[in-house]
């Protein structure tokens, strides 16, 4: 049994494109997010296993998210943090490697299993 927990979307996929970056990347403002969420086991179950915690930190933004099992609940925290408003073009590539990240972490899922 898999489960997903409700995480909602920090990845983007805008520098999906194949066309090279001719200006800056511009955010709207500096951003600072955490999220935290519980999630009680089914009666039942236990965990098989959990994702790998996710650690980008790069000078224009960073992003850490952890999993963690105790007892019968499955806590995962995140935290999404931009530090610079504009990202040069130079940076592109290190901007797109952020949201992947990102993106691959939101795809992410806990794994139970029959309890013995």
């Amino acid at each position: 049994m898999t489960t997903g927990e409700p995480r909602g979307n920090k990845a983007s996929g805008f520098l999906e494109t194949k066309e090279p970056r001719k200006f800056p990347i511009e955010f709207e403002g500096p951003a600072s997010d955490t999220d935290t969420f519980e999630i009680t086991i089914p009666a039942g179950y236990t965990v098989d296993d959990l994702p790998p915690a996710a650690d980008a930190d790069y000078s224009f933004a960073s992003y850490h998210s952890k999993t963690v099992a105790n007892g019968n609940v499955v806590g995962y925290t995140r935290t999404f943090e931009i530090k610079e408003l504009s990202v040069p073009v130079d940076k592109a590539e290190d901007l797109r490697k952020f949201y992947r990240i990102i993106a691959g972490d939101e795809r992410n899922t806990v794994v139970l299993k029959p309890a013995p």
